[in-house]
């Protein structure tokens, strides 16, 4: 991912935290010779080893589980909130531009036996249901429901390189307090993530 040196974040803590809070993220590999992604839950977990590994599933109607290759490097794209921001709010004349953070997992992916799949899907549903009003877990679930986990394919992307960009005005720094003060009048929920993150680099 083209990045400028000035957007790059190194953080990995901060990174990694972004992608268990925005983990709904593009699984991309190469099918019949073209990019194929598959917009599905990864999840960032550790294996035995320590190593960073995301862990998802696909159905096995999906064709792209058939080009999983062992030794070939997957891309899981991650996107968190993103703004316009308008060059009416600067105080020199300049383009408008967009204010994003996005990142992007570079890894090789292994898959998994039915039954790490299942123990996925029980750490997944576990994770999610914890806001529910009224919590499920599968270990409720009949057996007959529970054997719609042979419809899919689990799998674990060892991760290779992450890299992440957050576009967040740092360029113009004058002019920050006042496109987040710009950003904050706006009613969309990636206007104000954007102004709070902006707000964080500047603490």
């Amino acid at each position: 991912m083209y990045t400028p040196a000035h957007y790059k974040n190194q953080d990995l803590e901060e990174i990694k935290n972004f992608i268990r809070q925005n983990s709904f993220g593009v699984l991309i590999n190469i099918v019949d010779n073209k990019p194929y992604g598959t917009h599905i839950p990864l999840e960032l977990e550790s294996d035995p080893q320590g190593n960073d590994v995301l862990v998802g599933h696909i159905a096995k109607a999906n064709p792209q589980w058939n080009y999983f290759e062992a030794k070939s490097e997957v891309l899981c794209i991650f996107n968190g909130p993103h703004a316009y921001v308008s060059s009416s709010w600067y105080k020199e004349e300049e383009v408008p531009t967009w204010n994003y953070i996005a990142v992007h997992v570079y890894g090789t992916l292994q898959i998994l036996t039915e039954e790490e799949t299942m123990q996925s899907m029980h750490r997944l549903v576990d994770k999610y249901e914890k806001a529910s009003k009224n919590p499920i877990s599968l270990k409720n679930l009949s057996s007959k429901t529970l054997r719609q986990v042979k419809g899919v394919v689990g799998f674990q992307i060892r991760v290779s390189d992450i890299q992440a960009t957050y576009k967040l005005s740092q360029t113009r720094v004058d002019d920050h307090h006042k496109i987040i003060s710009e950003l904050e009048e706006r009613p969309d929920s990636g206007s104000q993530s954007i102004s709070q993150h902006m707000k964080g680099q500047k603490a």
